[in-house]
């Protein structure tokens, strides 16, 4: 086939009489299919009913006999915090294990350096003139989300194959002391699923920056959400990386069990430095006596029973996986020969990222919205929703069956043609 740039107008017309035949099919269905957000699916959630048995009456006490049935154990219990610190890779005594959302944690954590002057800080953030933030683009809405409904201002960044581009993050964060952190996905990184190299890492850690209380939000939310077994990405200890660089404080790294266990009743960590524990706890004291310890003490039982965080994470990949190919296959057949699109193939996390012609990827959530097919909104995975060349669109294969999965690609691809060739056509 003819790419779509190389067709005549007679062909792309018939092409057009083509596509619009196959999106009235598809309409035609009355379809309610939705790919929206990376949610785990059923299959995957019934992997951890073993939390429901975990516990008998009697178990109620960690290994250090905290009766997790009471108030108390701020911290998180010894158990929680070292299954948290062979996840990430760092020290217990470097961990908070606390609620069950790590968002919740990174919202919290921003808001506390609004009110509460960081280590290294003249005034709390909110103090400031201006607050600026670096996102990554394309990158997390909700990370997005955070960062506006608080007042912060947010700098686009481009991703690279290796992660931000470090020479415009250095350039920036060297010359404006109004900036004050950063998001970071540095292990498949949503929505792209790239994972940063580890010289970009070291940049990070040792850039000069002329805030001195910049710090980073270091998401690692799929450190362990690998797709293939036998070919796995990861990054080095970035609190180390830090504190060798004579910057102990500058990152705030989170992590949770949110797509391991129960999405919504998992457990959620905060790793940092001695400095920024103690700031972070030093209120935390006053907002509460305690996590709930027994969800703690019931992820311990049940992680163990079910041979470990990598055994559980191979069955979440087996369920996961072929709804990647699927989509990538998709992709290919249907995509590859237009010269339409570019797409990432990832090897973990939750979304394939797809680059549609600039100035259709509006109008190709539009068309699949009124196909049956919910997709993420264009525009999302950059800051304010303004994808400045409209043509970024994440895709989230997750959450939907594969009997539902295959014709919501058809249909996308399918919307991604019509908007394309109509484009091509004005």
């Amino acid at each position: 086939m003819l790419s779509y740039s190389a067709m005549n107008r007679q062909q792309l017309e018939n092409e057009l009489n083509v596509q619009e035949n196959r999106y009235q099919a598809f309409a035609d269905l009355k379809l309610k299919l939705n790919m929206t957000r990376g949610k785990p699916c059923s299959e995957q959630l019934d992997l951890a009913n073993g939390l429901q048995t975990a516990l008998t009456e009697k178990d109620f006490k960690a290994q250090d006999g905290t009766d997790c049935r009471n108030y108390g154990g701020l911290e998180g219990i010894p158990e929680a915090r070292q299954l948290f610190a062979d996840l990430l890779g760092v020290a217990s005594s470097q961990i908070l294990v606390l609620g069950n959302s790590s968002l919740n944690l990174m919202y919290d954590t921003m808001a506390r350096a609004m009110l509460f002057a960081l280590p290294g800080a003249e005034r709390p953030w909110s103090k400031e003139e201006t607050i600026k933030f670096l996102c990554p683009v394309p990158g997390y809405d909700r990370h997005f989300a955070v960062t506006q409904s608080l007042g912060i201002e947010m700098i686009p960044v481009p991703m690279t194959t290796e992660g931000p581009d470090m020479d415009l993050v250095e350039s920036l964060v060297a010359s404006d002391p109004s900036i004050k952190g950063m998001w970071s996905v540095p292990v498949y990184s949503n929505p792209d699923g790239y994972t940063y190299s580890e010289t970009t890492c070291r940049r990070l850690a040792e850039m000069k920056t002329a805030a001195p209380d910049f710090r980073i939000w270091w998401d690692n939310a799929y450190v362990v959400h690998h797709l293939f077994a036998d070919d796995r990405d990861s990054v080095p200890d970035i609190l180390d990386l830090c504190d060798t660089a004579g910057h102990p404080d500058r990152v705030f790294e989170f992590a949770s069990t949110s797509k391991i266990t129960y999405a919504g009743a998992g457990l959620a960590c905060l790793a940092t430095s001695p400095a920024n524990l103690a700031w972070y706890k030093k209120q935390l004291t006053i907002q509460t006596i305690g996590p709930d310890k027994m969800n703690q003490l019931r992820h311990i039982r049940y992680i163990a029973a079910a041979g470990g965080i990598e055994a559980i994470m191979n069955r979440h990949a087996e369920i996961l996986r072929p709804k990647f190919e699927l989509v990538l296959e998709r992709l290919d057949e249907e995509l590859a020969s237009t010269g339409l699109c570019t797409w990432k193939r990832p090897k973990g996390g939750y979304f394939v990222s797809v680059n549609v012609p600039t100035g259709t990827a509006s109008e190709v959530v539009r068309l699949a919205k009124e196909c049956g097919v919910e997709l993420t909104p264009a525009g999302a995975t950059y800051p304010y929703g303004k994808d400045p060349l409209d043509s970024n669109i994440r895709l989230a294969p997750s959450f939907p069956p594969m009997s539902e999965l295959r014709p919501a690609m058809e249909i996308f691809c399918t919307c991604v043609k019509l908007a394309a060739i109509r484009q091509l056509l004005a």
